[in-house]
């Protein structure tokens, strides 16, 4: 019963150019790494990957330089994420996503407008499958309330999978409520693809019938959700892993947005050019790199 888009994946960073435009030759090259250090595939243009801070045309360049990685390695899978607070623009970036030959895309809700009813906000996915995907696509809902203000009742996510069995394929719930986890394994066990967006939550996750992750750190650390991930497929207790992870999370959390954090450490950690981040987010100090990447290394001795 495992849907073919299960399994961990990066919320992926986007690295940028110091005029601030995408660094289109940088995609793949980072895509590759997430790829060769156990990931399944990776989100474009999520949260992580400042998404909502690019024009529509950067996030076509963005689109491209995966499409080049994604046609060069079939089997990773690439979702990207689509949501604006425009109906219509949310429409042609899923058409242009789909035209591109990715797997999937997340949707945020209109997000300008917090106060929606269950059917409004139906009314919007609708609009945006009939319109948008392919009946061989998918697309996820993207559940953030902390940044969009809207939640996803379950009886939403069930009156969706019904109209639109295929094409409707589950959420990305960033919520990090362990009790709406449970809530969606209760009710919808694996007929319902559910990639855990807290990397804290992700063992508790899978136990709660979800099919996979999308996290922040799976840009740093994508061995310990593999560890996770392939210790729950083969019945291998994997406490510790996930300790080791809560912590490195909790530290991450301290330092939000991420996406700064993220980048600094790519660079401390693996050698990659440092990549600045689009206003309105801001750029770290040295103080402030060089502090974080002695945190990070403090947490993994720790473990060892």
């Amino acid at each position: 019963m495992t849907h073919e888009l299960s399994g961990v994946y990066a919320a992926a960073l986007t690295p940028l150019k110091k005029d601030l435009s995408p660094d289109e030759k940088m995609i793949p090259i980072y895509l590759d790494h997430l790829e060769n250090n156990g990931c399944h595939g990776a989100l474009l243009l999520g949260t992580t990957g400042e998404g909502p801070s690019f024009s529509r045309a950067d996030r076509r360049k963005v689109m491209e330089a995966g499409k080049v990685y994604k046609q060069s390695h079939p089997r990773f899978q690439m979702l990207v994420g689509t949501g604006t607070s425009s109906l219509d623009e949310t429409t042609e970036l899923t058409e242009l996503a789909f035209s591109m030959g990715f797997n999937g895309v997340v949707v945020l809700p209109p997000y300008y407008y917090r106060k929606l009813s269950e059917q409004s906000l139906f009314e919007w996915y609708r609009a945006i499958i009939e319109k948008a995907v392919p009946a061989d696509g998918y697309l996820f809902v993207y559940n953030i309330p902390a940044m969009t203000g809207i939640s996803f009742p379950p009886n939403l996510l069930a009156n969706l999978k019904e109209r639109y069995q295929h094409q409707f394929a589950g959420i990305k719930d960033s919520s990090s409520d362990e009790h709406y986890c449970r809530e969606l394994g209760d009710r919808f066990g694996k007929e319902l693809l559910v990639l855990n967006g807290n990397d804290r939550l992700f063992s508790m996750a899978l136990n709660n019938e979800a099919g996979g992750c999308i996290t922040a750190l799976a840009n740093l650390y994508s061995q310990l959700l593999r560890e996770i991930w392939d210790g729950f497929q083969n019945s291998i207790n994997v406490e510790s892993t996930q300790r080791k992870l809560s912590s490195l999370r909790t530290l991450l959390e301290a330092y939000a947005p991420y996406a700064a954090t993220l980048k600094a450490m790519m660079n401390k950690m693996y050698g990659y050019p440092m990549s600045p981040v689009k206003p309105p987010l801001e750029n770290l100090s040295h103080n402030q790199v060089v502090d974080i990447f002695d945190q990070f290394k403090t947490i993994t001795r720790s473990f060892e």
